[in-house]
């Protein structure tokens, strides 16, 4: 039988655990000696003078400090790519492409991550990387961190046991978790092959969105939301941390499991969250909302309002607006759409969207439901609908998402995605 992973529930709550009685000091954080003999290592996710409010930081408790490894080299990026993003031009064509096929050979988490397309700067503490994974392999002897941002990853298929410094979470489709930037970790599969999608996002820490005239409840609730509990590795062996800075890849080696903290109090700690949680809310009158009322976690920029990237998803729900052409009306808008889909299909397009499938709607690009879509919507009969079996989400960016070569140049591009709105014609008729 799998182990049975253990929570603590809330979103930015100030966490304390210990997965050995004693290892947390009580009345201060760094003792003169510990009682177990543990090394105080403090974690900032955010400058020491932040407000209170968004102060994010750790306190941990472990077997070696964390500077106890090798020095690093810089190794070999993959198809990981980092902003800049300037490989090939940018276009204002609506993009699409198919799943990430899954690997021949060997490939864990790491190895297996590709790069769509991002903007902004890591150096800069702005923007975001878009990518996609596929693999069929555990890390057992290596750890990964980005120092470039935090990982939100959205597992499409298989299901993920990442062991954290902090803790273990089980990830699978239906969920996402966020990796906080600087944490190291190793990724299990528990079943054969994984798929997925993952923001890296350079900015401010993702958070929950304010909920204005909602009020107090709704969209996705604390409450909701899990974080590790303690949980440490004590081995030694030959290991490799593999670390993201400034978008380059480095590995130094180290001689035993960096994955070695007994206990630590704070709030800057990985999460996971059940989108099948999510509340939505809705018209119960007439016309399609706005998406941003599906807004899960949002990442603000230093524009109020405006969003280094936000975390949408449409998951199932009921539909009742009336004298209303229901699926997303034709748009377009200041934003940057990046949209994948976890299961089912999605209700704006009839075909060519699958589930582990990708698109990219830049800043003004018009877009919208095909062709099919809009006929069946326009002639519906507007009773109650349940919209079931179906999970897309979109990572949506004030920063223009500049794709990547390969992206640009890999046969999963729909090179005939134009072709899904060609059939919408001329219907005016002057009266």
């Amino acid at each position: 039988m799998a182990e049975e992973i253990q929570y603590q529930s809330g979103f930015g709550n100030e966490f304390a655990t210990e997965a050995v009685a004693g290892g947390l000091p009580v009345g201060q954080n760094a003792p003169q000696k510990h009682a177990l003999g543990l090394y105080t290592e403090q974690f900032s996710g955010t400058p020491f003078t932040a407000p209170r409010a968004t102060n994010r930081r750790t306190w941990t408790y472990r077997i070696r400090p964390s500077v106890t490894h090798r020095p690093y080299e810089e190794i070999a990026v993959g198809m990981i790519r980092s902003g800049p993003f300037h490989e090939v031009p940018t276009t204002p064509n609506q993009l699409r492409w198919n799943p990430l096929p899954m690997p021949e050979k060997a490939t864990g988490f790491v190895d297996g991550i590709v790069t769509l397309g991002g903007n902004g700067d890591p150096a800069m503490q702005t923007g975001l990387a878009i990518h996609v994974y596929a693999a069929n392999a555990s890390m057992t002897d290596r750890f990964f961190y980005s120092a470039d941002g935090e990982f939100l990853i959205v597992p499409q298929m298989g299901k993920l046991r990442i062991h954290t410094e902090l803790g273990i979470l089980d990830v699978a489709s239906g969920e996402i978790c966020v990796i906080p930037r600087g944490v190291k970790y190793r990724v299990v599969l528990l079943e054969k092959e994984a798929r997925g999608y993952i923001c890296e996002n350079y900015g401010l820490p993702f958070r929950l969105p304010d909920l204005g005239p909602i009020g107090a409840n709704g969209l996705a609730n604390a409450r909701d939301f899990q974080a590790p509990v303690a949980a440490y590795e004590d081995r030694d062996g030959e290991f490799h941390i593999t670390a993201k800075f400034l978008g380059r890849l480095w590995s130094a080696p180290i001689d035993h499991s960096p994955l070695d903290v007994v206990a630590w109090h704070g709030n800057y700690v990985p999460y996971k969250y059940d989108l099948a949680r999510f509340n939505c809310i809705n018209t119960v009158t007439f016309d399609h909302p706005d998406p941003s009322i599906y807004t899960v976690l949002s990442a603000p920029s230093a524009i109020p309002g405006t969003a280094n990237c936000d975390f949408v998803i449409f998951p199932p729900r009921w539909m009742v607006a009336e004298h209303t052409f229901r699926p997303p009306w034709f748009h377009r808008n200041m934003m940057n759409e990046f949209m994948g889909l976890v299961t089912g299909a999605y209700d704006a397009k009839a075909e060519g969207f699958v589930p582990g499938g990708a698109s990219l709607h830049a800043c003004m690009a018009g877009h919208g439901p095909d062709a099919e879509t809009f006929e069946r919507a326009s002639n519906a009969e507007l009773k109650p609908q349940y919209l079931a079996n179906t999970l897309a989400f979109m990572f949506e960016t004030q920063l223009v998402v500049r794709p990547t070569e390969f992206a640009m140049q890999t046969s999963l591009l729909q090179h005939e995605y134009f072709e899904c709105w060609q059939g919408l014609k001329k219907q005016f008729k002057a009266r």
